[in-house]
């Protein structure tokens, strides 16, 4: 199992030199990927071209490329150049984001994700084969019908013979067509104990797909914390696991609340979404259930997190993302030293 150093959002807590310095100590030690984030602050992209020219080796991923915010081609284009640019690194997430992102940011209707994304990763593929761009789905059409548009290819090649493609994907659906169409999944609020409902549902899509699953690369991201004080540590994944249980969408579409449900959290999740919708975000933070944060986090002692990095492992991860829930650069740093330490041993 590989290791990845998860950065999420630039400029929350985070400069530019603090970036740059957590990424070159991840490289020395050891780390394979880093992954940045984007939703409505900073891109993914300028983060990674930026680190790109600070480092030597790690690879470089985007944890997502909100669909929405890109066309396929202006994706294909971006991964290409920093591809190109760092020497043959680039790692390309992508993902559709959610409704309140897509509608009410880039002004993009949330619909017909399934399809929306099959047509995406098809034309990203062929755009960074250099393949003239003439598609014509359900969703995408290129070149429009009746204008002055002809089919273009790509002017530069990637670096890479094909950049590993990666789906965001949490719904059953969306998980079996990363089966059936990807490289690699990236899962939130991964449980190792659940991972043969979402192996299922992998195979399921590579079977549609007439393909393997050899080298697919499931890379969860796990929020960490490596702590001999383990009520800090849990309390420190209570509001991030509330933002995204209770507040990441609405209360008749959040993707992450299903997840925690399907896991036996019903109860739990309908009573994180109902404080924190209510505003009292504390409370909601304090709800969050002690046995689901020991199920998708990685907090505690070291001993702790050596059981559950094996058990990641023995369910198949091949990239764990691990997102240090610290806010200083020194942190952040001893934070991904220890989880390194531990994955050695």
């Amino acid at each position: 199992m590989k290791l990845g150093a998860y950065l999420g959002y630039w400029g929350v807590g985070m400069g530019g030199r603090d970036l740059l310095s957590t990424v070159q100590e991840a490289e020395a030690l050891g780390y394979d990927s880093v992954w940045t984030a984007e939703a409505y602050g900073s891109d993914a992209a300028t983060v990674l071209a930026y680190v790109a020219a600070g480092t030597e080796r790690i690879g470089l991923g985007s944890a997502i490329f909100q669909m929405p915010a890109r066309s396929p081609a202006m994706t294909a284009m971006t991964a290409a150049s920093i591809d190109q640019l760092s020497g043959g690194r680039m790692l390309l997430g992508i993902g559709p984001s959610g409704p309140q992102v897509a509608e009410g940011w880039h002004g993009q209707r949330f619909a017909r994700q399934l399809q929306r994304t099959r047509e995406y990763v098809a034309v990203v593929r062929m755009a960074l084969a250099r393949e003239r761009l003439e598609f014509h789905g359900e969703t995408i059409e290129l070149p429009l019908p009746d204008g002055p548009g002809k089919p273009l290819k790509l002017m530069i090649a990637p670096a890479q013979h094909q950049i590993p493609i990666y789906l965001a994907a949490i719904g059953p659906k969306n998980t079996a067509l990363a089966g059936e169409i990807a490289d690699g999944w990236i899962p939130t609020l991964f449980s190792p104990e659940h991972v043969g409902e979402f192996s299922e549902r992998l195979e399921e899509g590579a079977a549609r797909g007439g393909r393997s699953l050899d080298g697919f690369d499931i890379a969860p991201v796990v929020n960490s914390y490596v702590s001999d004080d383990l009520e800090r540590a849990r309390d420190l994944m209570r509001p991030g696991l509330a933002l995204y249980v209770g507040g990441m969408g609405s209360r008749d579409q959040n993707f992450y609340n299903r997840v925690v449900q399907r896991y036996g959290f019903e109860a739990e999740a309908r009573q994180i979404q109902d404080l924190y919708l209510d505003g009292k975000k504390d409370e909601a933070a304090a709800a969050v259930p002690t046995r689901l944060i020991d199920t998708v986090t990685l907090s505690g002692p070291p001993e702790a997190i050596r059981e559950r990095l094996a058990a990641y492992r023995e369910a198949g991860v091949g990239t764990l993302m691990v997102a240090p829930m610290a806010f200083t650069t020194v942190e952040r740093s001893e934070q991904l030293r220890a989880v390194a330490e531990l994955a050695e041993e």
